[in-house]
């Protein structure tokens, strides 16, 4: 059967993984409402739908100062242990409900930090919201493994102290790090000494690159930083030329580096044109291991059923095409390898057999 002939509701059943999903960017309109106005945040609208079109606009709207300021209303929302509390709950709950067995959410805990809790306590407290989504996740009979990245801002000066934080949870529920920000002007070995210390304390890490800057970036994350997974990286295709690989692409193909691509968000931010012509179609078909990720949930206005229903739309692939990148994440999540074999053999090919 080729998922051309399976409708979303079909696809929204299928067990999905999702690498590439930050906290800040994926809250209820609702929600995000209701907390507006108990800490006295003003919001361009209080209708959750009118605010979800808000955002929805703000990030396709090309203009940059209009989409970090989609993060400035989330991000006044998660200041407090309740507020915490609340939106990494749900995280996971909507993470269950459209389908998804594993995902990994990332978060930089310096920007929670306004309201006085420190960047350990913020950890702490997500983490307990995690637990509690994933304990109602699985009552309800649809439990979802989630574990957490923590990120540095890379054009800030807390990212060590995140980076040791990453080491301090790493037996409590968060699985790896990244780097977050602005990537042009702010390249990945401005923080090595970072991931030196990752690598000695054997946290695996992930960097954002090949989005808004282009092979250099890719290069540094992975020959220099030592990164185990790219956060986009749909500029590798620069070093692609009929379908012959530079040195590079063949490094991250034949290494089987993880690609976290992210369609609707690439399409956004100007890093592809459209979903039929995303880099994804190509480089799956080429041999690398992309996975399929949503980026900013609210902020795109997507969700892992409907990325997979625009590549099935768009792009034309069926359900072994997206059977291939659930895999390609289970087998690149930040998780041991048993665990990962659990899933994939017990809860993801029989998904799958349609």
């Amino acid at each position: 059967m080729t998922a051309t002939r399976v409708d979303a509701e079909v696809i929204r059943r299928l067990p999905k993984a999702s690498l590439h999903d930050h906290l800040d960017g994926g809250l209820r309109p609702a929600t995000v409402v209701e907390l507006a106005a108990e800490v006295g945040h003003t919001l361009p609208t209080t209708d959750p739908d009118e605010l979800a079109a808000w955002y929805y606009d703000a990030a396709n709207s090309g203009d940059l100062v209009r989409y970090i300021a989609t993060f400035e209303h989330t991000l006044a929302v998660m200041q407090s242990r309740e507020g915490l509390l609340r939106t990494a709950e749900e995280y996971v709950l909507d993470l269950a409900a459209d389908g998804v067995v594993y995902g990994e959410v990332r978060y930089a805990p310096e920007l929670n930090t306004r309201g006085g809790l420190t960047m350990s306590e913020v950890v702490e407290t997500v983490q307990e919201g995690l637990a509690a989504g994933m304990a109602k996740a699985a009552a309800a009979g649809t439990p979802v493994r989630v574990g957490t990245l923590l990120c540095g801002m890379r054009m800030f000066d807390r990212v060590a102290e995140a980076a040791d934080l990453a080491v301090a949870f790493r037996d409590a529920g968060v699985v790896g790090f990244d780097i977050a920000g602005a990537e042009d002007g702010f390249p990945p070995a401005d923080h090595l000494a970072a991931f030196e210390k990752l690598r000695r304390e054997s946290v695996p890490f992930t960097i954002h690159a090949g989005e808004a800057h282009g092979l250099p970036s890719i290069h540094q994350a992975l020959q220099v930083c030592g990164a185990q997974r790219i956060g986009h990286g749909v500029r590798i295709t620069e070093d692609i030329v009929d379908g012959k690989l530079g040195r590079l692409a063949g490094w991250v193909r034949d290494r089987r580096i993880a690609l976290e691509m992210c369609p609707t968000s690439n399409l956004q931010t100007g890093a592809a044109t459209s979903i039929a012509e995303h880099p994804i179609t190509a480089l799956k078909d080429l041999g690398f291991r992309v996975t399929l990720n949503t980026d900013n949930r609210l902020v795109s206005g997507t969700t892992m059923t409907r990325e997979m229903s625009l590549l099935v739309e768009e792009a034309g692939w069926t359900v072994e095409d997206l059977r291939t990148v659930t895999v390609n994440a289970v087998k690149s999540a930040f998780i041991p390898f048993d665990e990962r074999k659990a899933l994939i053999e017990d809860v993801v090919l029989p998904g799958y057999a349609l």
